[in-house]
């Protein structure tokens, strides 16, 4: 095992015809972190009429019955049974813990979310899998920003060192013990996903055996403590399919708060080609050229990566365009 950093992110991307882009990554908000304490400016931005709020359960955001509106009046297609985030007017929000996510990056107007007490009537929570990559680029910044922090408020109740309840701070962004006044930050677990390939420019994909048949992705795993990202791909390659790389490449990152990872993507070199899966977490594992792995997805016996997915950008770059048919 090995895991030396290789090409930088220029040289590596030059190498390909085509970069296909990372959904959730490119957009990002001002967070105005330095008015989280400020109660003075939070008063006027939560009295301003153009400011909006989004509502969610913990981690679930609300959202409203079918044939409803998206808060504040914006009408969605809830005939066709399409749920969407429930933003509402500062007025409309019902009590619960407000967090300031920051402002809207095409209208500058500020944006809160509402850890709600009670789910209101005529509303009901879901798991931002179901609708996210339906989310226009600068909603879902704001979005996954929530759904993170919603997730580690749910979670993060009482102090780790002595078990006295958090208090909530900084407009959502720290809990403080009121007993032994240790701190709580946001936690955010690193994680590398890769495309590993070889001397003959293949690319090793992998499944576990709960998935369907015919679905492969990238392999990933999560960062030890104390371990480089570069290791972390060389350990979790050869752990799950016995494969030994050399040279990693970084790709790009993409948030993933299912519920609070942060993916890190590589292109890895193989030094051996043999496999050898572990039967836990990867139950098959296989080398595709350019020619099968389209014409197997064509076929629809390969189901690769949702588009959303930094998975199916690390692919589709590797392949050199689009392909057919996804999760």
């Amino acid at each position: 095992m090995t895991g030396t950093p290789g090409l930088d992110r220029a040289d590596l991307l030059s190498q390909y015809s085509h970069q296909a882009p990372i959904a959730l990554s490119p957009h990002a908000h001002n967070r105005v972190a330095l008015h989280r304490t400020d109660e003075a400016w939070l008063d006027r931005a939560w009295a301003d009429p153009a400011t909006r709020v989004l509502l969610l359960d913990g981690g679930r955001l609300l959202v409203r019955d079918a044939g409803g509106t998206n808060g504040a009046g914006d009408a969605f297609d809830g005939d066709a049974g399409e749920p969407a985030p429930t933003w509402v007017t500062p007025s409309e929000a019902p009590t619960g813990t407000r967090i300031l996510l920051g402002e809207d990056a095409e209208t500058d107007a500020v944006r809160f979310a509402v850890l709600v007490d009670e789910v209101p009537a005529g509303m009901r929570g879901e798991i931002l899998r179901t609708f996210v990559q339906d989310l226009g680029a600068d909603e879902a910044a704001l979005v996954l920003h929530a759904v993170a922090l919603g997730e580690w408020h749910r979670a993060n109740r009482h102090c780790p060192r002595c078990g006295g309840r958090l208090e909530v701070r900084e407009s959502g962004h720290l809990r403080v013990c009121v007993d032994c006044g240790r701190q709580q930050f946001p936690r955010t677990d690193p994680a590398v996903i890769m495309v590993v390939t070889d001397d003959e420019d293949r690319c090793l994909l992998g499944r576990q055996a709960r998935w369907p048949e015919g679905r492969y992705s990238t392999l990933a795993g999560f960062v030890e403590p104390g371990e480089s990202l570069e290791h972390a791909v060389a350990r979790e390659v050869e752990e799950e399919v016995g494969v030994e790389v050399g040279e990693v490449s970084y790709f790009g990152n993409q948030p993933w708060p299912f519920p609070a990872s942060l993916m890190i993507g590589f292109f890895a070199r193989a030094r051996t080609t043999e496999i050898s899966v572990d039967g836990a977490e990867i139950s098959d594992a296989r080398w595709f050229t350019r020619e099968e792995m389209r014409a197997e997805a064509e076929a629809g016996t390969l189901i690769l990566p949702g588009g959303i997915s930094i998975s199916r950008s690390l692919v589709e770059t590797w392949y050199g365009g689009p392909l057919p048919g996804q999760w």
